[in-house]
């Protein structure tokens, strides 16, 4: 691996793309240290701290936005609102091209149809930011957490709406960069690298609590768990993003004067985490309004002079509703499978998938072409899914449930499983898999390569055919 790193910077091209890409990321983070004016910074980071320490609805959600989006909504810098209105913009339209016959027609246009649906995804993207930026801003200063004078003066409100805008809009912009000059997704590079940004204050953590005394809060077999459960739950999720049902293809013989052609084995390589981290985004993002709508319910009933026994009803059902609670884990394990086969409904086309094999002529050796292998691909994709499905539900609930279990802030327990660590895994495997492919097109060993050159225990993308 170490001959492998060195083959990266002895290639000029592929040591520009990796540098170029480090110093986007680097440019990205020092956007973090930028704060937005007139915003009370000392009062935002203690108030955040303190929802965050509480375990209330509003510090989860934070949480579970700024990883999502790689901003900083608990410092209100100028990326506070991060990547996620683009990606909430490019979701938008990849569902639409599924469902909408014009922008399905314009997306198999290639790349004439992906540059305009491209330009409405940014234009999307505007939109969503200076909503999202006029709530966020009316939100925290309803709080208390903007200085009066400023709050009340028309302008600043046009300039921390552009502020927060161009933040997100200039991030857009670094993710297509590194996308074309850089090497890796750029949009993904980014919320990886928010993610990663979180370890060293885990480790912290871990330093500072850990003690050989009876009464130390992190002791010698504490910490031996957490670090095995670290490199057994990045390694299972590894091996899950990686997995693949390989389905065996026939390639027909067709005769051209006296040669045969044709006649090759191969195999349909079908994934099983099709979906990726989108079933427990889509899943964690919608955990996070029903505990708040079941507070706002409860306080109206008791607010309204409604009976105490509904009102305590409600609190009940905000409790449980509440991140780490029964009823929040059951019900986001159910949006977990469920979004795991939407997903491969929307994404995965049996009838295509077998229209374009007999049009290559190919097929499933015993399966005739057509509606029968159409058939087939999607009783085995159903299969997959739901194991792929508990593997993700495994991996988010577990920071949950070791935060239960042992009392170890969210911070610490996101590296032992949860949709970053999911996140950081396919993005760096990503990454490695096109430096990889950049080393072997210039005839350099692999990362995992043998010392004698072979291609064994090289890393295989889930899409590799």
């Amino acid at each position: 691996m170490l001959q492998a790193l060195i083959n990266v910077f002895r290639i000029a091209e592929l040591r520009n793309k990796v540098l170029f890409t480090l110093g986007m990321l680097a440019v990205y983070r020092m956007g973090h240290f930028i704060p937005l004016p007139g915003v009370n910074q000392e009062a935002l980071v203690e108030f955040f701290r303190n929802q965050v320490e509480s375990g209330s609805v509003l510090g989860k959600a934070t949480q579970v936005v700024t990883m999502f989006s790689g901003g900083a909504l608990g410092q209100s810098t100028i990326f506070g609102l991060g990547i996620m209105p683009y990606i909430s913009a490019s979701i938008i339209f990849q569902l639409l091209a599924s469902v909408v016959p014009s922008i399905k027609a314009m997306r198999n246009e290639g790349p004439s149809g992906q540059r305009k649906i491209q330009e409405w995804t940014r234009l999307a993207t505007l939109g969503l930011c200076l909503v999202q930026s006029v709530f966020w801003l009316q939100y925290i200063g309803s709080l208390g957490l903007v200085y009066p004078q400023w709050m009340s003066t028309p302008l600043w409100w046009v300039m921390a709406v552009s502020a927060l805008t161009a933040g997100t809009m200039f991030l857009m912009w670094l993710g297509e960069q590194i996308d074309k000059y850089g090497i890796g997704n750029g949009v993904s590079m980014i919320i990886a690298a928010g993610i990663l940004a979180n370890m060293p204050s885990a480790v912290v953590y871990l330093i500072d609590n850990f003690g050989t005394e009876p009464d130390a809060r992190i002791g010698v077999s504490g910490l031996m768990f957490i670090l095995a459960g670290f490199v057994v739950v990045v390694g299972g999720a590894v091996i899950m993003t990686i997995a693949q049902r390989r389905i065996p293809i026939q390639q027909a013989k067709h005769t051209r004067g006296r040669k045969v052609f044709g006649g090759q084995k191969s195999y349909l390589p079908l994934r099983v985490n099709h979906g990726g981290v989108m079933p427990v985004i889509f899943a964690s993002s919608l955990m996070i309004f029903p505990a708040i709508v079941l507070t706002a319910i409860a306080n109206a009933v008791k607010g309204g002079g409604g009976s105490n026994s509904a009102s305590t009803f409600f609190e009940w059902l905000s409790l449980q509703m509440s991140f780490g609670n029964f009823l929040h884990v059951m019900f986001e394990l159910v949006l977990i499978y469920f979004f795991s086969y939407f997903w491969i409904t929307v994404q995965f086309n049996p009838e295509e998938m077998s229209k374009n094999l007999r049009d290559h002529g190919s097929f499933i050796p015993g399966l005739r072409p057509g509606p029968r292998t159409a058939e087939y691909l999607e009783a085995v994709m159903e299969r997959i899914t739901f194991v792929g499905a508990a593997f993700l539900s495994v991996i988010a609930l577990a920071p949950t449930v070791i935060h239960g279990a042992l009392g170890l802030p969210m911070n610490v327990t996101q590296f032992l499983g949860g949709t970053g660590l999911l996140i950081v895994v396919s993005v760096l495997l990503d990454f490695i898999q096109r430096l990889e492919a950049n080393l072997l097109m210039r005839n350099y060993a692999g990362f995992l390569a043998k010392d004698d050159g072979s291609s064994a225990g090289r890393i295989r993308s889930a899409r590799a055919s």
